[in-house]
């Protein structure tokens, strides 16, 4: 893993949705709208799966995976490439799980554990 610069820290928590990309064992590509990524600390960050079946597929065949975010009216943003863990139980996902109550079930909690990040 690799400790994100204070610079991208801060892009995360303000260029919202994200784009998160995976791809399959075969290397088809699927991107997926996450409005929930932020930051879990300066190595990590983390979203909640609700209703992306392929996103989860995808990681179990391959946890490689990218996101993105950024502000069309200003061209700045930022980027991460890591591996992803996914969480089905534990204190981080009885946390998400009570946070996300009143817009249904979550069905995993995805941590990207960050190799390289970029802010643009």
């Amino acid at each position: 893993m690799a400790k994100m610069a204070e610079e991208v820290i801060k892009a995360i928590g303000e260029y919202k949705p994200a784009l998160v990309a995976t791809a399959d064992k075969n290397g088809m590509p699927n991107v997926s709208l996450k409005g929930s990524l932020r930051l879990l600390d300066d190595e990590r960050v983390v979203f909640v799966n609700l209703r992306s079946p392929r996103t989860v597929k995808n990681l179990q065949e391959n946890p490689f995976i990218s996101a993105t975010a950024f502000d069309p009216a200003t061209r700045k943003g930022w980027r991460v490439w890591g591996k992803a863990e996914i969480v089905t139980s534990g204190a981080l996902f009885e946390k998400f799980k009570k946070e996300y109550a009143e817009r249904g079930t979550i069905n995993h909690v995805i941590i990207i554990n960050v190799d390289e990040a970029l802010a643009f």
